[in-house]
């Protein structure tokens, strides 16, 4: 498995790589992207392409904070006409079977944990441990 570089826009990074914000975007389009394509190659129902948009809207919260408002998919399967009749069921279901998309419309339970005792990480008297 490769690393992937994440990064925030200044003053916070450097802007070189995506911020989490942009990959929890990409984590749904992808999932959903998946999910129709194993539905039709299920149904039978070849895909010639399949490209996906996604559009990230952000607002501050009540108390000022950035948190993602919404989010909207756009997915671009391309089919032959005499194929859409049968696409319909899987048009239906697919988004079900998306892991990401339905664990963040359903809220996901985060616990946070900070190892303050970590080594090169400050300990309680504000001295590396």
């Amino acid at each position: 498995m490769q690393d992937l570089m994440t990064d925030e826009t200044e003053p916070v990074g450097k802007g070189l790589g995506p911020n989490p914000s942009r990959l929890l975007s990409a984590a749904i389009a992808n999932c959903l992207s998946s999910s129709l394509l194993f539905c039709l190659s299920k149904a039978r129902v070849p895909v010639n392409d399949l490209s996906a948009s996604i559009e990230t809207t952000t607002r501050r919260n009540e108390k000022g904070r950035w948190r993602i408002a919404s989010l909207e998919v756009r997915l671009h399967p391309s089919l032959r006409e005499e194929d859409l009749d049968r696409s319909k069921r899987c048009l239906e279901l697919f988004q079900d079977f998306c892991v990401v998309t339905e664990s963040v419309r359903k809220g996901i339970d985060v616990q946070v944990h900070v190892d303050a005792g970590a080594p090169g990480i400050a300990g309680p008297e504000g001295k590396p441990s």
